[in-house]
């Protein structure tokens, strides 16, 4: 496997990933959490200091302001670009951050010379493992990096956090003096910041690489990391567009959503867990304090108790029981002491990428005609979500629109407000009674005053529904239909005032 033809096949591979990647990036594929880092690009873009819930119309505070959008809505304030354009030049930058940050990670395990010589064919096994090394059934989360979840996910934050976190972990693994510990506490406020989940990963990595250091890190060491650390702290208590402290109260609904996170594992995961699980027992053989066998621990210890105990997002920091696991099947291909065991697990891993690439082969049909796909690859791909483009020749910037959950995760990326959030929205005080009220708008026998008093209550001047949603019904002289979108679904103006 370490064979110059190998070496090659697993750097053009690595390449081809990358312009899939880049290929899908230009089309922008819609699914999942778009429409809010859409919409919340949008806030920022009109409001850079009070932008107000992303959502809805109100004065509230939102995680979703984050360095990282801050950054993108700043790009479009300063240059006009449309929000999913300003989208599509961040899932660039983010797609350069992440294979730069695995190039550097991976580069702090190749000490011998003729290992570094090697870099580019370990690093781009490295990510091929990350993209492809998972299990034979799709596992599509943001945070997560097998190929369909991040074609999917390119745009988010937590892709731009991902690839923050390599580059947080090489430079642990080489910090010395001052500054690098101190831009490694930077570092590690932007990731938490930017996306939570994933700086609950970045930590326990940052925790591993630290207590599997070698040497053992001395007093000056200890003195500078905690001086790291405190910066940390103390930007994340200054950032003014949410109180990262006051998200440890969140539950009820975050909890529910995650609860799948830990259904159906053995299928999503088997190739990871039997390729990396040997990778990770090699290093472990050879090193008790090995920083990959550490942070795995600490990631199976968290996801763990998140099971045993009914806290289900804490799901989330699964990625950090796999990504050690896929870097060192990689890099134990190329770095095993003994020849027979480096093509043993070379022939393991080429066969479990293989695997995994056909798991995934759907990803082609985002940049490929659907009639272009043999039709077994054809099967498994999934027509991303549509979008509502088609209501914005008539719903204005701030327009408030009446819609049920499905259609309020995207509207609110064209500009509009809903009345209530198409996701949880834990510093929205009055989330409850705005989710009652399109509830009882929508429901079959509310009285028609009381559907009045929703529209009037929340000010609102859309709809968006149905013919079977409920609501008021089509020919009712409150509403006016302006426009038939797809599948038959109905804008309506609202003729109704306070």
């Amino acid at each position: 496997m370490t064979a110059a033809p190998a070496r090659i096949a697993a750097g053009a591979a690595a390449c081809g990933v990358l312009v899939l990647l880049l290929a899908v990036v230009v089309r922008l594929p819609w699914a999942g959490d778009l429409g809010i880092h859409a919409a919340t690009v949008e806030r920022l873009r009109h409001d850079l200091l009070d932008p107000g819930d992303p959502l809805v119309r109100a004065d509230a505070e939102s995680p979703y302001y984050s360095p990282w959008t801050l950054l993108l809505g700043c790009v479009a304030k300063a240059t006009g670009l449309g929000v999913f354009v300003v989208l599509r030049v961040g899932a660039f930058v983010s797609l350069a951050v992440l294979a730069g940050g695995v190039w550097a990670f991976t580069g702090t395990f190749l000490e011998r010379a003729a290992a570094r010589r090697r870099r580019a064919a370990v690093a781009g096994l490295v990510l091929l493992c990350l993209v492809l090394l998972w299990g034979t059934t799709l596992f599509n989360w943001s945070g997560y990096l097998g190929l369909n979840s991040l074609a999917l996910c390119v745009a988010y934050p937590s892709t731009f956090a991902l690839g923050a976190s390599f580059w947080l972990w090489a430079l642990l693994r080489r910090a010395t003096a001052w500054a690098h510990f101190l831009g490694a506490g930077v570092l590690w406020a932007v990731i938490l910041l930017s996306h939570q989940f994933t700086g609950v990963v970045a930590s326990l990595g940052a925790l591993a690489m630290v207590l599997g250091a070698r040497p053992w890190p001395d007093v000056t060491h200890w003195v500078r990391l905690g001086g790291g650390l405190a910066t940390g702290l103390l930007l994340i208590s200054l950032w003014p567009y949410y109180s990262f402290f006051a998200l440890f109260r969140a539950g009820g609904n975050l909890e529910a959503i995650h609860r799948s996170l830990y259904r159906d594992l053995p299928a999503r995961l088997w190739l990871v867990a039997l390729v990396g699980g040997v990778a990770l027992v090699l290093r472990w053989r050879r090193d008790r304090r090995d920083p990959l066998v550490l942070f795995c621990l600490a990631g199976l210890a968290v996801f763990a108790a998140g099971g045993l105990t009914g806290h289900w997002s804490w799901g989330r920091a699964l990625p950090a029981v796999l990504i050690p696991a896929q870097v060192a099947a990689g890099l134990e291909v190329f770095s095993a002491p003994r020849r027979a065991v480096r093509l043993g697990l070379g022939l393991a891993v080429s066969a479990a990428l293989l695997l995994g690439a056909w798991t995934q082969s759907g990803t082609l049909g985002y940049v490929l005609p659907r009639s272009a796909l043999p039709s077994p690859v054809a099967d498994r791909y999934r027509e991303p979500w549509g979008g509502y483009h088609w209501i914005t020749p008539w719903v204005g910037y701030g327009d408030v629109v009446l819609a049920k959950t499905f259609p309020a995760r995207q509207i609110p990326a064209y500009g509009p407000y809903t009345v209530a959030p198409g996701y949880p929205d834990f510093f929205l005080d009055d989330e409850r009674a705005r989710e009652d009220a399109v509830a009882t708008y929508f429901a079959a026998g509310t009285p028609r005053r009381d559907r009045l008093g929703v529209l009037r209550r929340y000010d609102v001047r859309w709809v968006v529904a149905y013919r079977g949603d409920g609501g008021l019904p089509a020919g009712d002289p409150a509403l006016e239909r302006v426009a038939v979108g797809p599948r038959g679904q109905q804008l309506y103006r609202v003729r109704v005032s306070g």
